[in-house]
């Protein structure tokens, strides 16, 4: 049955991997996932990945998706029964999405790992990514969504990432002025979808037993 599946290599971390996980597990298509240590890849991730980075899925007909939001678009195109995708905010949900993972996520970086950039003090780098926290918090004050009134693509790509940046400092994120960006994102963190994806795997090594993803059907 698994040589049938597409196979998912992913670190539960990840906020890549996570977007990736959202939009299989809401469309129910299932994988066979593979945790990867990214501090010890296994020869066969390398092989698949040419940047060995995650996710990556390897479908059954040998192509290769490397990028997390084309594992999304994959699986939504086959069923997306939440209606992610939504024509009219299109150009709006991809320029947010491109500021997301270029500008914001350099400051994300910068903030997270902040010993390893000298240069300026994590304060400063936090306030450098407060830029597009602001802008988050100007669109959800128009709706409950960041571009419509239910959850779409561009909620599930960027919540990963809002997540991984109050994790810094969940303290100062918890009484931040961002109030609607901090209930949005608690929002999505108390679903059941968002638990699914979070399940913990052993890390995989050639030869181990199949593990399935979604976890439950």
């Amino acid at each position: 049955m698994s040589a049938e599946l597409p196979i998912l290599y992913s670190f539960r971390r990840c906020p890549y991997a996570i977007r990736a996980r959202l939009a299989l597990c809401v469309s129910a298509q299932r994988v066979e996932l593979r945790e990867v240590r990214l501090s010890q890849k296994v020869a066969e991730f390398v092989q698949v990945s040419t940047r060995s980075t995650v996710p990556v899925l390897l479908l059954p007909n040998a192509q290769v998706l490397e990028e997390s939001l084309d594992i999304m678009r994959w699986a939504l195109q086959i069923n997306d029964p939440l209606h992610w995708f939504q024509e009219d905010i299109e150009i709006q949900t991809q320029q947010l999405i491109d500021e997301n993972d270029g500008v914001f996520k350099l400051h994300l970086d910068h903030y997270k790992y902040s010993d390893r950039y000298p240069q300026h003090s994590q304060l400063e780098y936090r306030l450098q990514a407060e830029c597009f926290l602001q802008k988050l918090e100007g669109l959800l004050q128009q709706s409950p969504y960041l571009l419509s009134t239910r959850a779409t693509l561009v909620d599930m790509a960027l919540m990963p990432f809002i997540r991984q940046f109050a994790g810094v400092d969940s303290a100062w994120f918890s009484t931040c002025e961002y109030s609607r960006l901090r209930g949005w994102l608690n929002g999505m963190l108390a679903t059941d979808l968002f638990s699914s994806v979070m399940e913990k795997y052993a890390f995989w090594q050639a030869g181990d037993g199949v593990s399935f993803f979604p976890p439950r059907q």
